[in-house]
């Protein structure tokens, strides 16, 4: 984010912020009306979308929601393109682009089409109960998905839609990224660098019942750690030929880990581990399969984990913390350390929080409670990471719910009208602004 675009985007937020208490124009109250008018269709398309298995690693499924979701762009005047992705051993993206003025600011949107939940999951189906809706996907991220169509139809039946210049991003790989990564996020990447605001409509946040602003995510990187020495007779572990074998080594790091790298804003964690004789990981590294003997001194044991930042400086103080631990190896052993970068940090800055404060006038105007600013520690990855390099943006625009990742998940249906009139509004403000 350049200096320039901060300070540019600062006078008209903090005036939005400022400002005393003023009703929605005509306008927005049409706005308002529509999303009202429109909920029950709303949560139909929501349960078409839960009802068909998009898993990360179900292409067929991520490609089948975006064809249930293309018509819906396009009859909003979209054009819209679903980008295949084979090569990253992935779906593919949808790609919806609605040519505006010209004149306001340029919305770049974020959802993805995913779940955590594959085609083998028990965890199927769409149900109600009461404001309650459970099913695969249902907050994280479907239900986001439709609190954005919500707020553009409510956009174009209050004829604000038509000036705005949009762009909407829904990846079909956000819960497990493909590779290369580069190949992966180029087109999201390149939406950021032609946006002047970037809304994700991952889950909103809420603390104590109150609606929270979101402004930053924290990093996501992955570590796996090896650690080995020399096999011999238990009885001679720690002489001078032996040394302290494979498993002290990894232990010591780990160690120093716990007690060495703790700072404000990092998380890390071990994840799997195991030693002995032999010790591997499969080509996923999320199984380990590892033997050994109780009087054998193991020659390798490996581990596993992650670790998370909220900025770039961070990541690189961190990452060199942990070499240098990881060097200072006990007698006769060697270890190497692997770090793999996969969602970069999404720093708070000056222009992210202008921007909280303007839709924090949509919620004053609204008659919604002002939302505070989320701690970024209880956020985390995600793909506007991917482009808060280049642009501002908030995070958490879509609904309400609990148990995201988890069989049971839900969403709180009656927080998609509020989050779509917050999304419209907010939206039909930004297309009015001078870039």
């Amino acid at each position: 984010m350049s200096a320039f675009r901060i300070l540019a985007c600062l006078p008209f937020f903090a005036f939005a912020a400022a400002a005393p208490a003023a009703s929605l124009s005509a306008q927005e109250q049409k706005i308002a009306v529509a999303v009202d008018a429109e909920q029950a269709r709303t949560i139909a398309l929501l349960q078409r979308l839960v009802e068909q298995n998009s898993g990360t690693h179900n292409p067929q499924g991520v490609e089948a929601v975006a064809r249930l979701l293309t018509p819906e762009f396009e009859a909003l005047g979209f054009r819209a393109q679903w980008k295949p992705l084979p090569q990253t051993g992935r779906a593919g993206h949808l790609i919806a682009t609605h040519a505006g003025s010209g004149k306001g600011k340029r919305v770049l949107l974020i959802g993805h089409l995913d779940t955590v939940f594959e085609a083998d999951s028990p965890f199927k189906g769409f149900r109600r109960e009461g404001a309650r809706a459970i099913g695969p996907g249902v907050g994280d991220d479907k239900g986001g998905d439709v609190v954005m169509l919500a707020a553009l139809r409510a956009m174009q039946a209050a004829g604000t839609l038509r000036d705005a210049d949009i762009e909407a991003v829904l990846t079909g790989d956000e819960e497990d990224v493909g590779s290369p990564l580069d190949l992966a996020r180029a087109d999201l990447i390149n939406a950021g660098k032609r946006a002047d605001v970037a809304l994700d409509f991952e889950n909103l946040a809420q603390e104590d019942g109150r609606d929270m602003g979101s402004i930053a995510r924290r990093s996501s990187n992955t570590w796996t750690l090896t650690a080995r020495g020399k096999s011999a007779h238990s009885s001679t572990i720690f002489s001078p030929s032996v040394g302290d074998g494979a498993v002290f080594e990894l232990v010591r790091i780990l160690d120093a880990f716990r007690t060495e790298l703790p700072e404000a804003n990092l998380t890390f964690n071990v994840g799997l581990l195991g030693g002995g004789q032999e010790a591997t990981f499969d080509a996923g590294k999320s199984h380990l399969a590892a033997n050994g003997k109780d009087n054998i001194v193991p020659p390798v044991a490996v581990a596993r984990g992650d670790f998370r930042t909220l900025g770039a400086e961070q990541t690189r103080r961190v990452r060199e913390k942990m070499q240098a631990i990881v060097a200072r190896h006990l007698a006769q052993t060697g270890a190497v350390l692997e770090i793999e970068e996969h969602y970069p940090p999404m720093a708070p800055t000056a222009g992210s929080r202008a921007l909280l404060a303007q839709l924090n006038a949509v919620n004053r105007d609204l008659g919604l409670a002002q939302m505070g600013e989320l701690d970024p520690l209880k956020r985390g990855a995600g793909d506007i990471a991917f482009v808060a390099a280049d642009v501002d943006g908030l995070i958490g625009m879509g609904v309400a719910g609990a148990g995201s990742h988890a069989p049971g998940e839900s969403a709180d249906l009656d927080s998609i009208p509020r989050q779509a009139k917050r999304a419209a509004i907010l939206m039909s403000r930004l297309a009015l602004t001078p870039r």
